[in-house]
């Protein structure tokens, strides 16, 4: 996959029709500047994706940011780094600014809600989830072709997270049940309809306690690919051992539903979760023996937590919260106190059905511990996913979301303006996913269409909205 590099000039822009839309802004009201962000972050963001300084020593002219292409070619023939070739904070500067806006052109359109999508860690393989039963794993390098269809079994409400293997030969799946099920996606067949053409094998998560029953949200495989990690509904985070073929752990970790778990690094020790208690909580598994006991506890949504994603340094990771807001935290500021955790909402809401209210939008916890907040995109009706951008092309520069108002939102991690948002979907979009090491990015919403964005395209037309079905709309 080649792409020119033209500048993008990240401003405020209609395309064709006014269908989609790129705009640049504040995500600060006025009067309100951005917080500043912890200095250490901003040297390591800055350090991932800025140019060498000896560049300026090399190349005459006007230090200015960021480095034009044709200046850092130049700095490149004369050796700067003493390597010979551009570093990869050099190549994160020079791919960074290459956002992927322009677009969409469609993947897939279902008329299924769509829950879950995401490019594998090489970036060949993309996975997207529906809610009526499907599960489509297509292969990005041969033109999105749909690799596997599989029709999950004992399917309750819809599919609530899937998780590819390190080595990508095998998937999970998981929905409002303790049973998650697991499938070969290395076999030959295309149609994987469980237990017909293939097994489903199903991993039991309830203790061997058949009448005990709960919906898992969030399921992620160790780095080892030898365990699952879930958080569920009955407040409880869980490790299954996939080569002992049964539950090795239950910690009673949240006082509500435990939304989203993922690890904290490579190691595979630190385990982060998220749960509607507000709370977003770090767990050392060398520490287990101290049984439903944090390593520690980091405060500042006001509302239940959606989703979180490591920044994979082991200190850093950010939460998307239904107080509409995503949080950056250092886990080096972590708490043992959970006290300070009251509630503050003097009035009723649900975020399933309510708008949320504007009193509270401008509320802040006593206690944040927070090292920024994020604000503009919207976490209503579902749990809505954010990220860190990609380590190779961008350094982590980035932080994007998907959003109730059926658009993607993509931040500046440090100065936390809002660099791009992206304008097609007619209903919410869950999860979007950007590729690992070219400008892609792919938003699926609840209107069905999974669609793919990029930096500059093909030269193929985009969907424009007369060429889409017209499809009910979504309320609850």
């Amino acid at each position: 996959m080649g792409y020119a590099m033209s500048r993008l000039e990240i401003e405020s822009e209609l395309f064709d029709g006014g269908n989609t839309v790129h705009e640049a802004s504040s995500s600060t009201r006025p009067g309100k500047p951005f917080p500043k962000v912890d200095d250490e972050i901003s040297q390591l963001t800055n350090l991932r994706s800025g140019p060498n300084d000896r560049l300026h020593q090399l190349v005459p002219g006007k230090q200015q940011l960021p480095v034009s292409p044709v200046r850092m070619l130049a700095g490149r023939e004369g050796n700067y780094s003493g390597k010979g070739r551009f570093s990869s904070a050099d190549r994160c500067h020079m791919l960074s600014r290459y956002l992927p806006v322009n677009g969409p052109w469609l993947v897939d359109q279902t008329t299924s809600r769509a829950y879950v999508s995401q490019f594998s860690a090489d970036g060949s393989l993309f996975v997207a989830g529906f809610q009526g039963s499907n599960i489509r794993i297509y292969n990005v390098d041969r033109g999105w072709k749909v690799q596997k269809n599989i029709l999950a079994k004992s399917l309750r409400w819809t599919v609530t997270d899937t998780s590819l293997s390190p080595d990508q030969r095998y998937l999970v799946y998981t929905s409002m049940s303790p049973v998650v099920h697991i499938v070969n996606v290395g076999s030959s067949t295309t149609e994987s309809l469980a237990n017909i053409t293939e097994i489903h094998e199903g991993l039991d998560f309830s203790s061997n306690d058949r009448r005990y029953s709960f919906g898992i949200f969030s399921v992620k495989f160790s780095t080892d690919g030898r365990e699952l990690v879930a958080g569920s509904s009955d407040d409880s985070i869980y490790v299954y051992d996939l080569e002992a073929n049964k539950l090795s752990l239950r910690i009673m970790a949240h006082t509500a539903d435990v939304n989203t778990v993922t690890f904290a690094d490579e190691s595979g020790n630190l385990i982060y979760s998220g749960s509607d208690d507000n709370l977003c909580k770090v767990w050392d598994r060398r520490c287990f023996g101290a049984k439903d006991k944090p390593a520690g506890v980091l405060v500042g949504h006001l509302e239940g937590i959606t989703f979180l994603d490591s920044r994979g340094d082991g200190r850093y990771f950010i939460s998307n919260g239904k107080d509409q807001t995503i949080k950056l935290w250092d886990i080096r500021k972590m708490s043992s106190d959970t006290s300070c955790n009251l509630g503050y909402r003097n009035f009723e809401w649900d975020y399933r059905w309510m708008d949320y209210p504007p009193q509270a939008r401008d509320l802040k916890h006593p206690s944040d511990g927070s090292v920024a907040t994020y604000k503009g995109h919207s976490v209503l009706r579902t749990l809505i996913r954010c990220y860190f951008s990609p380590e190779y092309s961008t350094g982590q520069k980035y932080i994007y979301t998907g959003s109730h108002d059926s658009r993607v939102y993509i931040y500046d991690v440090v100065t936390g303006a809002q660099v791009a948002v992206l304008k097609h979907h007619t209903s919410p979009v869950r999860d979007c996913s950007w590729h690992p090491h070219y400008p892609v990015l792919v938003s699926s919403s609840w209107d069905g269409d999974v669609v793919k964005w990029e930096f500059p395209g093909k030269g193929e037309a985009p969907v424009l909205a007369n060429e889409r079905r017209v499809r009910r709309q979504y309320h609850d």
